[in-house]
């Protein structure tokens, strides 16, 4: 008699998969086949929609941003500021669902980048490259850009969607950009391992360090409190030579904005893990200035400071 109800929920986990991905997929032909004006517009309504109604990430998103301001705004700048953070969210889904119609000659075209001398520095000398990135901006097209610069692949790290065919969609989605992705878990290799050798091969990832998953983390300084930030990337920097480089993404109003900040040293006498956590530190240091110049731009909606909850529920005007 109990086999009943398991069998009736798993067949009820399993339809809700199904149309998760077929609502995504769904939606994804849709916005491609809209121009681009109405495409931005519906999700730049969509951004100030879900400000308006105070859900746990929106007032997450405002406490992280009271953090980044330093209390200087008044809670209506505030509010107004979390808007146009949504905004920018909303924009960035919006670019990746459309990315495939963008060609990568307007993305170049239209990507501002600052700090290029220091991606250089390292190619010229044939080594890899660790790009550390807070969730800011569109990740997805800078990752064409640099498809473009290095005129070939770079390998990133993408956790494993539910459902298995929603995580196969995006898989094959990032692949046709030119990126090659491994899953942090449940792949043949562990992630490591095969980061590891394309590094030592003179090869680029990028990693998103900002918020840190899992059990462990290396505690850093971030914006003047506690946080804890994964020490992987330093740590495949050190073991295989590769230079560590803190990259924020912006928008523009044309485009994009890359900021790329100097490298960031792993070797040295100490040990490995102390010049792994004082690499994280100076990651996060980095991080700090550029998006306190763009605070909108960062999509931080998860909870980063232990200290720093969700904002309560705010009354409706």
């Amino acid at each position: 008699m109990s086999q009943a109800p398991q069998a009736s929920a798993g067949l009820r986990t399993r339809t809700a998969a199904l149309l998760t991905d077929a609502g995504f997929a769904a939606g994804w032909r849709a916005v491609r086949m809209l121009p681009e004006p109405a495409a931005r517009g519906i999700f730049d309504r969509g951004g100030r929609w879900a400000a308006g109604r105070e859900g746990k990430g929106t007032r997450q998103l405002r406490a992280n941003l009271r953090v980044v301001t330093e209390g200087r705004l008044s809670e209506q700048e505030l509010s107004e500021l979390t808007a146009r953070g949504l905004q920018s969210y909303a924009r960035y889904w919006q670019e990746a669902f459309r990315l495939p119609t963008l060609s990568s000659e307007r993305i170049v075209g239209d990507t501002e980048v600052i700090g290029l001398e220091h991606l250089e520095r390292a190619r010229e000398k044939g080594r890899g490259l660790v790009m550390v990135l807070p969730h800011s901006g569109n990740w997805d097209t800078a990752g064409v850009w640099f498809v473009d610069f290095l005129n070939g692949p770079f390998m990133t790290v993408a956790e494993r969607l539910k459902p298995e065919s929603l995580y196969r969609r995006f898989l094959a989605y990032r692949e046709s950009l030119g990126f090659r992705v491994v899953p942090l878990t449940g792949g043949p290799r562990p992630s490591t391992e095969v980061l590891r050798e394309w590094l030592s091969d003179g090869g680029v990832t990028c990693l998103l360090v900002d918020r840190n998953l899992g059990s462990g983390g290396v505690p850093v300084s971030f914006f003047g409190r506690k946080a804890t930030m994964p020490g992987g990337a330093a740590l495949l920097a050190a073991q295989t030579g590769a230079a560590l480089v803190p990259t924020v993404c912006q928008f523009t109003d044309r485009g994009w904005r890359l900021v790329f900040s100097a490298e960031v040293p792993v070797e040295g006498p100490g040990r490995l893990r102390d010049r792994v956590g004082t690499a994280m530190q100076a990651v996060a240091d980095a991080f700090t200035p550029s998006i306190a110049d763009r605070p909108e731009d960062w999509h931080m909606l998860g909870r980063i400071w232990a200290d720093v909850p969700p904002d309560p529920v705010q009354d409706s005007p």
